[in-house]
């Protein structure tokens, strides 16, 4: 039976399944049978869907379709740009806002000629009438509101004319024509405003719930909802102090609308004695804000509602009844069309290349002066001479190599050019003790056509302020251009100030070590120089919030230093106790003043204003008036600081009454 069974072709074939197998107790054969089973259910719904998806193909096939199961993709439709068929939302707003403006003028033109047709056709019917005499006086109604009123071809062309007017801001809400209002828009403060008819803003009539409205300042337009303006009388919930310190525009705007205000109110504008125009402007404004800040008085608000002439919309009012002539300074001006800044700049180029290039041309020929034109960009309004070369600068150029002469890159070199300020190709200069850079454009106008290329081929190339020669073309540099340019950087030398007063000299044997007050310390370089120089230091207060720099100076000069903290929470009381002091020194960060800082917020904000706690601090530490003692300051900040910040800290005149190092 064994050889039987090796012979036999299907005895190595693995043996049939019983038809039924008994259960087995292992659980690996019930998870293999409850897997096995959910596979032929699978198997079973796939077939089935298998089947669904044969009988919807052939329904597909049946009525002539492609033979494909998946859709064809809907063809894109795209739209290039100059696309004639394309037209954008921009552009078709503008077309419709076109269109209503001109239906609606046509309407009013038909409505005016229907009107003259009316009255000539009344005016006709009356010729061919019987004269009647007229009715007593006791029986002819005056009331305006009366429905029996007196028709007349005059009240009827007024009637006519104020209907328009009637129509705009009917919806309830206030706010009329002429209204003195503030205004909120998204980026800026409240700003003073008129209400206007949307006629003088050129454009289409304003939705209800909304106002045009003209500001005050530069004369433009806007649509404002009326939940965001207040009317004027709400003067001291809306005027934004920092603001109106360090925008003039919106200064100039709150002059505008408080001159408006005082005309209505009848209140004279303050009239001021000095020469000084900008001094009298700044003393009338304040004298009209504390009269805003009062409510108006003794008028009241009410004094400030808009006369009738000025609530008619259709009667020009601007600019001879709104520029108010006898207490205006500053009338507010109309709508000025904006400038294009394409021709802006075809204009600076035209001064740049043209006008520069044909100055130095003359200058080369022997008939004008180099010292008669501005070298950094060709003008000839100069105003001073250039620190560094032979040559004028012009205002505007001066107030740039204020900004830029000492800005530096990543690289360690100047920014711009050490000329004008500028260049888009700069040369920089190949001693390691030297940073500055000269733009191409100089180079080859000034020094001669070439010198630019031989520059850059020369390896290394020392510039022009570095060079063993003083003349190089018609750049030639000045001998004493150190002191030019300290003497250019100083904040003094424009400014007409008092002389500084003068004390007599002490004996050495009576003199006494000082107390010094330090506003941000940093860490303490103050003392460390005022011992370097000699001075013997009794007392030294130190406010600083750093730290680490607090650790430094501790540790440094054995706990001499007093600190105090925050500059901010020092005040008088504090000054009087730690007090008096000889010398009071300090630098505010500048962090927010330098240039060199595209986020920087200026004096007025941020870091920048922690100036002004060194200016009230210094005037709390200053001698009393009768005391005779010897007073010193010192204020350092940034080089790099905007022109605007610096001419505000310089007009701190009264600091400059003092003593300073």
């Amino acid at each position: 039976s064994q050889e039987m069974a090796t012979s036999d072709p299907c005895a190595n074939a693995p043996p049939t399944p019983p038809e039924e197998p008994e259960p087995s107790p292992s659980p690996r054969k019930k998870r293999g049978r409850r897997k096995l089973e959910q596979a032929e259910r699978n198997k079973v719904i796939k077939l089935s869907a298998q089947n669904d998806c044969m009988k919807a193909f052939r329904c597909v096939c049946a009525q002539g379709e492609t033979g494909r199961l998946r859709r064809r993709p809907v063809p894109r439709v795209t739209f290039q740009a100059g696309d004639p068929y394309y037209i954008s939302r921009r552009q078709r707003e503008e077309w419709l806002s076109r269109w209503k403006m001109e239906a609606e003028r046509r309407a009013y033109r038909e409505a005016e000629m229907n009107m003259m047709d009316d009255l000539s056709e009344a005016d006709f019917q009356k010729e061919d009438e019987p004269a009647s005499p007229a009715p007593p006086p006791s029986q002819q109604h005056t009331d305006p509101a009366s429905p029996t009123v007196a028709v007349t071809p005059e009240p009827v062309a007024r009637v006519a004319q104020a209907t328009p007017s009637e129509i705009e801001y009917q919806d309830g809400r206030g706010f009329g024509i002429g209204t003195l209002v503030f205004g909120k828009l998204r980026g800026f403060s409240w700003w003073p405003g008129r209400i206007v008819s949307w006629w003088m803003s050129g454009r289409s009539r304003a939705a209800d719930g909304t106002r045009w409205v003209m500001w005050f300042g530069d004369g433009k337009f806007s649509v404002v909802c009326v939940e965001k303006l207040m009317p004027l009388s709400s003067f001291s919930s809306a005027f934004h102090q920092p603001t109106y310190n360090k925008q003039p525009m919106y200064r100039k705007a709150i002059f505008e609308a408080l001159q408006v205000a005082s005309v209505r109110a009848g209140r004279p504008v303050p009239s001021c004695d000095t020469s000084d125009e900008a001094e009298g402007v700044d003393l009338q404004t304040r004298q009209m804000i504390e009269w805003a800040m009062t409510g108006f008085l003794p008028t009241g608000p009410q004094s400030l509602d808009p006369p009738e002439e000025e609530r008619n919309p259709y009667k020009e009012v601007y600019p001879e009844m709104w520029a108010e002539p006898e207490a205006a300074y500053t009338p507010p001006p109309a709508k000025k069309p904006r400038k294009n800044t394409a021709e802006k700049a075809k204009i600076r180029e035209v001064i740049d290349e043209g006008t520069r290039e044909r100055l130095i041309f003359e200058i080369k020929k022997k008939t004008r002066n180099i010292e008669d034109i501005c070298i950094s960009c060709g003008s000839l309004n100069v105003s001073l001479e250039h620190p560094l070369f032979m040559g004028a600068m012009c205002q505007g150029c001066k107030n740039s190599f204020l900004e830029c002469a000492y800005q530096y890159d990543d690289d360690g070199y100047q920014s711009y050019c050490t000329i004008c300020c500028g260049g888009r190709e700069v040369l920089m200069c190949g001693n390691n003790n030297c940073c500055r850079c000269f733009c191409v454009e100089c180079v080859d106008l000034l020094v001669g056509a070439g010198s630019a290329a031989a520059a850059i081929n020369e390896d290394p190339w020392n510039c022009y302020m570095c060079g063993p020669r003083n003349t190089y073309g018609l750049l030639r540099r000045r001998d004493d251009w150190p002191c030019r340019l300290q003497h250019f950087f100083a904040n003094n030398h424009e400014q007409e100030f008092e002389p500084a007063k003068l004390y007599p000299p002490v004996a050495a044997e009576k003199r006494q070590p000082i107390r010094v007050l330090s506003l941000f310390d940093g860490i303490a370089t103050g003392l460390l120089v005022l011992k370097d120089l000699g001075i013997q230091v009794d007392k030294y207060v130190a406010s600083e919030v750093c730290e680490d720099s607090i650790t430094v100076g501790m540790v440094r000069h054995q706990g001499r230093i007093m600190y105090v903290g925050d500059v901010r929470n020092v005040t008088r009381k504090h000054i009087e106790e730690w007090g008096p002091f000889d010398l009071v020194i300090g630098g505010s960060p500048c962090n927010d003043l330098s240039i060199v800082n595209p986020a920087r917020k200026g004096l007025y904000e941020g870091t920048g204003r922690l100036f002004f706690e060194f200016y009230r601090l210094l005037h709390e530490a200053r001698p009393k008036p009768g005391d005779e003692r010897p007073f010193y300051w010192l204020f350092e900040n940034v080089v790099a600081m905007g022109v605007s910040d610096k001419r505000d800290i310089s007009q701190r005149r009264h600091l400059y009454k003092n003593q300073h190092l």
